[in-house]
């Protein structure tokens, strides 16, 4: 038996990041490309760009600095405070999965 730990951070009771928009954003970032990184979890450009404007309005801050396509093409950047974002939830979720672990080896691994 194991365990299984879902954490997203909320703002005034509404979603504003998780484990999908960092993956999403991590892909951003690798690619510069909101359209590849979308196209790599096997979502549409309309998805992700919504994901990551409702998270920009929720947080009051912008995550993507887009470049507009032309000749060599658009892209896409992450803003400091998104990777700053990225940094402090990873950071957050391996200490609250080392802490789950700890719990659970209390309950369940006797």
């Amino acid at each position: 038996m194991d365990f299984k730990l879902k954490i997203w951070l909320e703002k005034d009771e509404q979603p504003v990041f998780g484990r999908g928009l960092l993956c999403l954003l991590t892909l951003i970032r690798q690619h510069g490309s909101i359209r590849r990184a979308a196209e790599d979890l096997g979502m549409s450009y309309r998805q992700a760009w919504g994901s990551i404007k409702k998270a920009e309005s929720r947080l009051g801050v912008k995550l993507l600095i887009k470049h507009v396509g032309g000749e060599s093409g658009g892209g896409a950047q992450l803003t400091d405070e998104a990777r700053q974002l990225m940094l402090k939830y990873g950071d957050f979720m391996r200490d609250a999965e080392e802490a789950v672990k700890l719990v659970y080896a209390r309950y369940f691994e006797q």
